[in-house]
């Protein structure tokens, strides 16, 4: 998802694109040289160019921002100090498939597959207690993840044209939900990652900034509001 917010009296500019790239609208462009041809591809945050108003892509993904897990122990131990997960218990996300290495929570060793399936191994502590239990008989985890849109096939607006519309707005504002799952403080200035997606978070020294956090993504609003520096 990508949209313009305050833009002026600036339009997008249309380029030749890498036929071997693929991206979602949100994702940032960077040129490319394939050949004797310069085109635009996915930026590596090295060069960014602009933001992608274009898709190509085989599926769409989109983020879960601070999804709450509650994994309710069906056997709890006591070591004498602590309460812990008597043996393996499973619970479900609440969107799957999810996208390989994009999980992130908040307790250690909690697992997932990539059916959207969390599973809290026998042994780790309980942190949370459930209406009506006197002690604690659950882990409550906190999570952010990347899942696939299912039944919803990709799409390339670049065939026919071979070509991918760029937004190249200094000042603009613009909301996307391509970004990489980190922490996003008011204000803070925004990189580009070596997948083409946002981030407060420098992969790279000297990496220029492309932009500032105006309204950080939360788990009633999962969008990236953004001033896009250029």
């Amino acid at each position: 998802m990508f949209r313009a917010l305050q833009i002026g009296l600036y339009r997008p500019i249309s380029l030749a694109v890498d036929p071997n790239a693929f991206f979602e609208e949100g994702m940032i462009a960077q040129y490319k040289v394939i050949g004797n041809d310069v085109v635009v591809g996915v930026s590596d945050g090295t060069a960014p160019l602009g933001i992608f108003d274009d898709v190509k892509t085989t599926v769409y993904s989109r983020p879960s921002i601070d999804e709450e897990v509650i994994v309710v122990a069906p056997v709890v131990d006591f070591d004498g100090y602590k309460f812990r997960m008597g043996v393996d218990t499973l619970a479900e996300l609440q969107n799957g498939p999810v996208v390989p290495n994009s999980f992130r929570s908040d307790v250690p060793g909690i697992q997932v597959s990539t059916r959207g399936v969390v599973r809290a191994r026998a042994g780790m502590e309980l942190n949370y207690t459930t209406v009506g239990s006197p002690t604690p008989n659950a882990i409550r985890v906190v999570c952010n993840y990347y899942y696939d849109i299912p039944g919803i096939p990709g799409v390339d607006s670049t065939l026919g044209s071979g070509r991918a519309t760029v937004w190249m707005v200094p000042g603009g504002i613009f909301e996307t939900d391509q970004f990489e799952l980190v922490p996003y403080p008011l204000n803070a200035t925004l990189f580009v990652s070596a997948a083409g997606k946002l981030t407060t978070e420098k992969t790279m020294e000297n990496q220029p900034g492309v932009g500032i956090v105006s309204c950080p993504p939360s788990a009633h609003n999962a969008v990236l509001q953004f001033v896009w520096k250029g």
